[in-house]
């Protein structure tokens, strides 16, 4: 029975699991980030997170009380110089286990377990990037074809309410300014041929002229 035993004794004596979480602990203050079973990760997060706490209060005291854990001077000197500056504001939470793939051999599942505030890839800090919008030249493009088709609608070269009802479903497919599309109408107004000077139209119409003159003269 396992009655009581609420932490993981990773198969070890306390002895040898104390010191080894100690060497783990002084590897992870050194390296910021180390390479080990998940067991051991979880372990050494609920091990090192109160130095971590302890390491905020830089005094002979807590230093003692560190280094009754640790054993090594230089993590000392780095626990409680760049590293308790780096997490001063930071309530807890000072370490994250990123799963990888299981060791070849004896399957175990590994992890990468990393102070949080010396992975770039995770910080906050960085500034946004904005949203992608529509460029102008796609808007253009299609405000142009849409004024060209309702320009050569109707028997005359600009129907100004063929136009206005193009631009403003233009402007509702595509979200574009209503002074962008005004001023493409314009352009394309002034760019695109009269239905008048339009050889095709001019031979249509005279077709249709003469039939109607036909009929007329007909009687019909």
């Amino acid at each position: 029975m396992r009655h009581g035993k609420k932490f993981n004794h990773l198969s070890r004596k306390s002895a040898h699991r104390k010191a080894m979480l100690a060497n783990m602990a002084c590897s992870l203050i050194e390296h910021k980030r180390i390479k080990t079973t998940l067991a051991k990760a979880k372990a050494l997060r609920v091990y090192i997170e109160p130095l971590i706490t302890k390491s905020k209060d830089d005094t002979t005291h807590s230093r003692r009380t560190v280094f009754s854990y640790l054993k090594q001077k230089e993590a000392i000197t780095e626990l409680f110089g760049d590293v308790s500056s780096k997490v001063a504001d930071r309530p807890g939470g000072y370490t994250r286990i990123l799963k990888i793939s299981n060791r070849l051999g004896d399957n175990a599942q590994m992890a990468f377990i990393e102070l949080v505030d010396y992975n770039e890839d995770y910080t906050t800090d960085k500034p946004k990037r904005k949203k992608a919008r529509r460029t102008k030249k796609k808007v253009a493009v299609k405000v142009e074809h849409a004024i060209e088709e309702a320009v050569v609608v109707e028997e005359t070269s600009t129907t100004e309410n063929t136009v206005e009802a193009k631009v403003e479903e233009v402007i509702e497919e595509t979200s574009a300014n209503k002074d962008v599309v005004e001023a493409k109408v314009e352009e394309v107004v002034e760019e695109t041929p009269a239905i008048e000077d339009s050889p095709e139209l001019n031979e249509e119409t005279k077709v249709e002229a003469n039939n109607s003159e036909n009929k007329e003269e007909k009687g019909e």
